[in-house]
């Protein structure tokens, strides 16, 4: 929060899709790109990425949805969220810590074959170069932040690796068809971010063009002879300003997918487009992020504030009026539709409104410290949130007696590089699209010491220690009820504040059929056709 008064206020790190997960949001500008010689592709909208097109350096939606197209990985998830063989002929894991990882016959876009040091390589790559999804190999045996190399990986002969972690990690298959688990060509290495800019390929799409700030155009790949293949001439991702805009293109057919509803459409969206109107739940969580080092908000002073907060804005209340009850109050740090999800978690009653509890816990906290500053929240005003960001300092500030307003920075890059520098000195929106279906992955990334989306830089020995025990569990059963342990932790401590999970509010026009929205509400792109 920025802090009116004269202390001086430390500067903070933060959020993901994270936003995770992601980071997420689906933010939108002047549509842009061209319909290459006259070929029919699906137009669609897009948030500029923040960085060159690296896998293991990108952790927002925007260049991970194009990222999840442009490279296939050992798995891939289908729309259910299951996880299926992509490049991996198998996996076959032995013991309990140690997997075989044998290859298909595969080329890129260029006809290279695709190795087994494609992936050891890249994932080294990741590690030893800091790269902002680096955190996803802690369990390999070797991890280190910036280590040249782990010695978990091994590569047996060109189709033949071996994983070796740490420790049993009950979830890391299912990883590995997340982003940073993908190849990198041989070329990548020698001028990485020149790389990202037009990435060579091995996935269902090849890039076209990327005209930065209008849009990124993907063609099929003929290379590609996986499950995912293409089923259209490809896609030209718009990218927008304003939702509002990439709406009326919908409406008026000069766009085809629409991957979020503005807010002023949400009261009239499913009338206007009818059947080709979607509404699911989807794996995202939104929260706002209040730094750890923020004056005020640290130590036990801090975690009065934190729950007062918490208690002070009504979820139920801003879902109906807002959002049209296309997003859910949030319980937990999670998502509904993520097996081992629960509603009724110890603790979760600080998600509840109460502002004559939240008054009390913020006059607690006065008598340690006097707070008599600006308690602001940033986002990103071309992601549509001014409406929900107004009505809820609207409501801190008379249910808490403070000034609380808003930040808006005019796009999502513009405050994700913020967050990333740690520049910012504000509570800011946050969130999490899930990178793959379990509960640990949207608790370890975010709240983690160290974790790769861990904006706030929040960091608990009992945490950290709570999650390590989930990952090691023998059972679902049994990592399910640890990571619930876990999240009663976050509910004293709430480095973040949940506010609800989000629908996959979108749509699609009558020029395109075989539209299916995924768990994660990223549109399964290479199955629709257009005619």
């Amino acid at each position: 929060m920025k802090m009116t008064k004269s202390i001086g206020v430390l500067a903070a790190a933060g959020l993901s899709l994270t936003l995770v997960a992601c980071s997420d949001d689906s933010g939108s500008s002047s549509a842009g790109g061209s319909a290459e010689g006259g070929t029919n592709y699906v137009l669609a909208n897009l948030t500029e990425p923040q960085n060159p097109l690296v896998p293991g350096n990108t952790n927002e939606a925007g260049g991970g949805t194009a990222i999840q197209f442009l490279y296939s990985g050992l798995t891939y998830y289908d729309a259910e969220g299951e996880s299926h063989n992509d490049l991996a002929e198998s996996i076959d894991f032995d013991g309990d810590r140690t997997y075989t990882v044998k290859l298909k016959d595969a080329k890129w876009e260029d006809g290279t074959p695709i190795t087994a040091n494609d992936f050891v390589d890249a994932w080294n790559y990741t590690v030893s170069e800091s790269l902002l999804q680096e955190s996803f190999f802690t369990p390999i045996k070797g991890y280190a932040e910036g280590a040249e190399s782990m010695e978990g990986l091994t590569v047996e002969d060109d189709k033949t690796f071996t994983i070796e972690l740490s420790e049993p990690t009950a979830d890391f298959e299912q990883r590995l068809g997340y982003g940073p688990f993908k190849p990198l060509h041989p070329s990548a290495f020698d001028d990485i971010d020149a790389y990202g800019e037009k990435p060579i390929a091995n996935g269902p799409y090849k890039l076209a063009e990327w005209n930065h700030n209008e849009n990124i155009l993907l063609v099929p790949n003929e290379e590609y002879e996986g499950d995912r293949k293409a089923q259209n001439d490809g896609v030209d991702f718009r990218i927008y300003t304003q939702q509002d805009a990439a709406y009326a293109d919908l409406l008026s057919g000069n766009l085809d997918v629409i991957d979020s509803i503005p807010e002023s459409a949400l009261s009239q969206f499913e009338d206007e487009l009818g059947d080709r109107a979607i509404s699911q739940p989807s794996a995202i969580f939104q929260a706002f992020t209040i730094p750890s080092e923020l004056e005020h908000f640290k130590g036990e002073e801090g975690k009065l504030r934190r729950q007062a907060i918490s208690l002070a804005f009504d979820r139920e209340e801003i879902s109906k009026t807002i959002f049209r009850d296309t997003v859910t109050p949030a319980k937990d740090f999670t998502s509904p539709v993520i097996p081992g999800y629960e509603e009724d978690l110890e603790g979760n009653e600080v998600l509840e409104f109460d502002p004559e509890k939240a008054k009390e816990l913020w006059e607690q906290a006065n008598d340690i410290s006097e707070f008599n500053g600006t308690f602001e929240i940033a986002y990103n005003a071309d992601g549509g949130h001014q409406a929900w960001v107004d009505a809820l300092t609207n409501q801190l500030s008379n249910n808490l007696e403070i000034d609380a307003i808003g930040n808006p920075y005019p796009d999502f890059k513009g405050l994700r590089d913020d967050i990333t520098s740690g520049s910012i000195d504000t509570a800011f929106r946050s969130g999490w699209q899930a990178d793959f279906p379990s509960l640990g992955n949207f608790l370890e990334p975010n709240f983690a010491t160290g974790g790769s989306s861990n904006d706030g830089k929040y960091s608990s020995e009992e945490f950290d220690a709570k999650l390590a025990e989930a990952q090691q569990a023998e059972s679902a059963e049994e990592a399910t009820k640890l990571y619930s342990e876990a999240q009663k932790i976050l509910f004293k401590d709430l480095p973040a504040i949940p506010m609800w999970y989000s629908n996959a509010a979108a749509g699609y026009s009558e020029a395109v059929e075989n539209v299916e929205f995924a768990w994660n509400r990223v549109p399964v792109f290479y199955a629709i056709t257009k005619s």
